[in-house]
């Protein structure tokens, strides 16, 4: 889509899709896409020929959105990033999630801004403001700027891209997101060994993936998950090659700490959190493993540090 948009033919472009999942897409092509011009997404919740339908009018404000380049900066560059158009709303991509099924039933994630404009309400569509977060042209994990190859799991070379467009598909990293609650575990048998989902993806990955991490949803706001032998288990990931990101679960307003050699996932949602992850597997790689992962060496525990600083800084602006 890079390079369709980059012909000069176009003005921008509208991604329909789904409601469920299009906040995905849209941040996915946040992060990834090396484009100047913006990409809307439009969903709809009531269907084409039902009363009062709104797929047709997010459309129309889109392209409005669009022609009227509120979004340009001084160089024509798009400055807000991709958007979700919705309901005379337009949403950065960041930020947005779906709350409910009624017509613009999407919310703000992360409780710090995330409505960009208006548009469709007659008159001159208006940009409120601009967000900071890298996006697009200026991402620093966009095709672009990713690496042609890295090291994967187990010291495997693993190809990313076939030229410098090019993503591959068999180069999309294994996120798995981990829910955690208070009272997960059995007190009386608290220990990492109680830990099976963990265990058990981490075995997995270890097994069938090339670069592989885990978004970890722990308390609000912070992250952290509410057991220790819970980030015990963790840890063992961690020192096995998989970054984990921690985010507060729910529409956090909070930042999660951060917590070495954890990622901390900001204000984003873990949906977001996994996208933005599996972007920094594909630019940084693998981190480097322990050769026991139970008991890490310093020198080992100082390399996987330097290693996540690396995911830390695109966290902290993207």
């Amino acid at each position: 889509m890079g390079a369709i948009l980059a012909s000069g033919a176009y003005d921008g472009a509208i991604w329909t899709q789904g409601s469920p999942r299009i906040e995905e897409t849209l941040y996915w092509f946040n992060l990834l896409l090396d484009t100047h011009l913006p990409i809307c997404g439009n969903a709809a919740q009531r269907v084409h020929g039902m009363i009062s339908n709104d797929g047709p009018k997010n459309i129309v404000d889109s392209v409005e959105y669009i022609a009227s380049r509120i979004w340009a900066d001084e160089a024509g560059r798009n400055r807000a990033g991709m958007v979700l158009v919705a309901e005379q709303r337009v949403y950065a991509a960041r930020d947005v999630m779906k709350g409910d099924a009624r017509p613009g039933g999407f919310l703000l994630a992360g409780g710090h801004g995330g409505i960009l404009a208006s548009v469709g309400h007659g008159g001159q569509p208006r940009l409120l403001y601009a967000p900071i977060s890298r996006h697009s042209w200026c991402s620093d994990v966009n095709i672009a700027r990713l690496p042609e190859e890295v090291v994967g799991l187990h010291g495997r070379m693993v190809r990313i891209k076939t030229d410098a467009s090019g993503l591959l598909e068999t180069a999309i990293p294994k996120v798995s997101v981990v829910k955690d609650a208070s009272y997960y575990e059995d007190e009386a048998l608290a220990g990492p060994e109680q830990q099976v989902d963990i265990i058990a993806l981490l075995q997995y990955s270890l097994q069938h993936a090339d670069l592989a991490g885990l978004a970890v949803e722990g308390l609000s706001p912070y992250g952290k998950p509410a057991s220790p032998s819970r980030t015990r288990a963790l840890l063992r990931a961690v020192y096995s090659g998989l970054p984990v990101v921690f985010c507060g679960r729910g529409n956090t307003e909070g930042f999660a700490v951060q917590m070495p050699p954890f990622i901390a996932g900001a204000n984003l949602t873990v949906t977001k959190a996994r996208l933005l992850l599996m972007a920094c597997l594909m630019k940084f790689g693998a981190l480097p493993a322990a050769a026991d992962p139970l008991h890490p060496t310093a020198a080992e525990s100082a390399a996987i540090l330097t290693s996540v600083a690396q995911y830390q800084a695109i966290f902290d602006t993207h």
